[in-house]
């Protein structure tokens, strides 16, 4: 059986778009209500008015959380608005593959600041409140939920750096598992396969033409997979605890 969120106040990262998205948008249907964060406001503004017209709550955080002092800003906004968190989910992520010769190192940084410190950055501001959200709440529970990859399993030629973000990001996620698992927060990774979102086409062509060769035929995923694992794992009761989620299309072998 599930547990209603009706009560619950989640920050959704990468709210802009994909994933992110989806999951706010999910997170919503089973009664939370959510921070839409993100560096694109008019996407942010239309996702809020299409949650609203559904009689959710949204509240717009335009913030580029690979800055520490705006992962903050956006919990204390949230705290200001709101009064706690019950749910992090980190889903804010770049993905710019390619032939490490030719990759800029502008681009491995900004891989390395958004999938990894953007993700440290809002754990680290939000686990103060996440902590002393199940002495005030029916669930008894606080939730961070990590978007990692498949890529953060197995390393693949062209994905160096997003490999050793991804990989960070499970690591870590596991680390604060253990850590809080007597604490009352639940610490969860979930590892997608191929995903129909924008990601795949920032990257450098000759990775778009080896990701176009890897995935033919092969039916991806929708946003909206990957935010029915995220509430599942957010509605599970207390004492389940989903710690690792790999989803993978159907049709992908590795």
């Amino acid at each position: 059986m599930s547990e209603s969120l009706q009560s619950a106040i989640a920050i959704v990262t990468g709210a802009s778009s994909g994933i992110g998205e989806a999951t706010a948008t999910r997170l919503v249907d089973e009664g939370a209500a959510v921070v839409l964060v993100g560096r694109r406001r008019d996407r942010l503004e239309a996702l809020a008015t299409s949650i609203d017209a559904r009689s959710g709550r949204a509240l717009v955080v335009e913030a580029d959380i690979a800055r520490a002092q705006a992962a903050a800003d956006v919990v204390d906004t949230t705290i200001a608005h709101f009064g706690r968190i019950d749910i992090l989910v980190n889903a804010a992520g770049v993905m710019l593959n390619g032939d490490s010769l030719r990759a800029r190192l502008d681009e491995w940084d900004q891989m390395v600041d958004v999938n990894l410190k953007g993700l440290m950055y809002m754990t680290k501001a939000a686990l103060p409140h996440l902590l002393e959200a199940p002495r005030s709440s029916s669930r008894r529970v606080a939730d961070v939920i990590n978007v990692s990859s498949v890529a953060g399993r197995a390393a693949a030629p062209t994905v160096a750096i997003y490999n050793a973000t991804k990989f960070g990001v499970t690591a870590a996620t596991e680390s604060w598992r253990q850590e809080y698992a007597r604490s009352g927060i639940r610490f969860s990774v979930i590892e997608p396969g191929a995903v129909e979102t924008e990601l795949f086409g920032h990257q450098q062509q000759h990775a778009q033409d080896i990701e176009a060769e890897r995935f033919a035929g092969v039916e991806r995923l929708l946003p909206e997979d990957i935010a029915d694992a995220a509430a599942y794992i957010a509605t599970s009761p207390r004492r389940r605890a989903v710690n690792e989620v790999v989803v993978r299309p159907t049709d992908q072998a590795a």
